[in-house]
């Protein structure tokens, strides 16, 4: 395993699962795409982040203590300038084990989740899915045995009922699934090499345009 990657792991072995930032950096490691992203652990750092991310942008606090970060309104999206930015710093500092924001590039897609398991019966599978703060809602997923070709990935993203926002719908362009497919199939490896580390990985969502899919979100719960 690359030394990398392992000490992504054992720095978060204490809390139990990955915190977004190195979450991303574990991915980039792994040779997968993410948005671009800034981690601020200050208010003057939060200015100089965004302009390297560019506005607009979305805001995500950052703490070992918040893993569903919606839930506690940690994720403001399309914030607009620096005096937003601001306001949006002063009010996730008071989260509980605040770290500082994440500020991620803000890309438009069709929004997919993938994901990955150890099952007790078959060993590390790969979900595949319409993604999203609908996920839950229309459970609308293809499950693979990892790892997962190419070929196989295309299969599971054709076998799902909301393929049809992937081929264009109602005017927008059709997104890029063999991006698509290669994303998965390059997941797939990686959450297999790390089954014996990782418990649970979701990618929610992986944004798919015209030209490419590229992670936004990233949660890895690792094994105790």
């Amino acid at each position: 395993m690359d030394e990398r990657i392992l000490a992504i792991l054992n720095a978060s072995r204490a809390d139990g699962w990955v915190m977004e930032p190195h979450a991303k950096d574990l991915l980039r490691t792994c040779g997968l795409p993410t948005t671009h992203f800034f981690w601020a652990k200050s208010l003057d750092a939060s200015f100089q982040g965004a302009k390297e991310v560019g506005y607009p942008l979305v805001a995500k606090v950052v703490s070992p203590d918040i893993l569903h970060k919606s839930d506690v309104g940690g994720v403001v999206v399309g914030v607009e300038d620096s005096r937003e930015l601001e306001e949006v710093y002063r009010r996730m500092s008071g989260l509980k084990g605040f770290q500082g924001l994440l500020l991620d590039q803000m890309v438009q897609g069709v929004e997919m989740i993938v994901g990955a398991k150890e099952d007790p019966q078959f060993g590390t599978v790969v979900v595949v899915g319409i993604g999203g703060t609908s996920v839950e809602v229309y459970k609308d997923i293809s499950i693979r045995m990892a790892p997962v070709s190419v070929a196989e990935a295309m299969n599971a993203i054709g076998s799902i009922k909301g393929r049809k926002l992937l081929d264009g719908h109602r005017g927008s362009e059709p997104a890029n699934k063999e991006k698509l497919a290669e994303l998965i199939g390059s997941f797939s490896q990686m959450a297999f090499d790390l089954r014996d580390e990782v418990e649970s990985i979701d990618l929610n969502p992986v944004l798919c345009d015209r030209e490419k899919a590229v992670i936004a979100d990233a949660r890895f719960v690792l094994k105790r």
